[in-house]
């Protein structure tokens, strides 16, 4: 059932499917809720799952200012206290994992469940320098030298060649988002989580590569990893029966509220 609620004074758009104990999903960068429609089943045959459009994404409003993990977690805290969800199952996938990780590490929760998730920072390359340099360098001399509407169009078009697709998609207040995101490191509050927690991870992600899961498995007391070879960043897409099947086992086990 789709609802909303508003928080921080925006509206966040949710699905709320089955009963039992509560479960809450949340999508990666880009996507929106519908991204975990296979977690969604899975969590609702004995749970009370909240599928999330996490805000700037799906049918949620964007943030007001630009967000960091901070505040997304904040909205989450949030979300479980009106609605009064407690010790949740968590599963996050891509940006939803860094909330997750936040979340889990400073409030109490039965099971985690991160998934190609996000929230080790990358290891950064001389030509990704090179370009972030060399951009700010355009947007500062170019106004100079052919005028501000012109500087405007060539700084866009660098823009295109060298973003992401995801950065380039955004809207101007997401990419401010989408940076404030992208340079955040949790592996400091990972150590904090006090829930048995299972990394689902594709054994061919570029996005958040095996490394990742590694370190993640490293600082997270109780931590087990399961990986799928040939599997990319969406790699409950990639093999959709495995990740069924190990969700469902995990999950079973879920600590009942009190």
């Amino acid at each position: 059932m789709n609802q909303n609620i508003k928080i921080k004074g925006i509206n966040i758009a949710y699905n709320k499917v089955g009963s039992g104990h509560p479960m809450i999903l949340m999508h990666g960068w880009g996507c929106d809720s519908s991204a975990l429609r296979l977690f969604e089943r899975v969590g609702s045959e004995h749970h009370e799952v909240y599928n999330i459009d996490l805000p700037g994404f799906g049918k949620s409003d964007e943030p007001p200012t630009p967000w960091g993990v901070k505040e997304y977690t904040e909205m989450l805290e949030e979300f479980v206290r009106i609605l009064g969800i407690n010790n949740p199952v968590i599963l996050g996938h891509s940006f939803g994992g860094r909330i997750a990780i936040l979340f889990a590490s400073r409030n109490k929760v039965s099971r985690l469940l991160l998934v190609d998730a996000a929230g080790v920072r990358p290891k950064r390359t001389l030509s990704y320098y090179y370009k972030i340099y060399s951009y700010k360098f355009a947007k500062w001399i170019y106004p100079n030298l052919v005028g501000r509407k012109r500087a405007d169009e060539l700084i866009e078009e660098m823009r295109s060649r060298r973003g992401s697709y995801d950065y380039v998609n955004c809207s101007p207040q997401m990419r401010k988002v989408m940076v404030n995101v992208v340079n955040s490191d949790l592996k400091s509050v990972m150590p904090k989580i006090k829930a048995p927690t299972l990394l689902i991870w594709g054994e061919e992600d570029t996005a958040t590569p095996m490394r990742d899961a590694k370190i993640m498995q490293k600082l997270i007391p109780n931590a087990g990893l399961v990986s799928f070879p040939g599997a990319g960043h969406f790699s409950f897409v990639d093999n959709p029966y495995q990740s069924t099947a190990v969700v469902r086992r995990f999950i079973s086990t879920s600590i009942t509220s009190e």
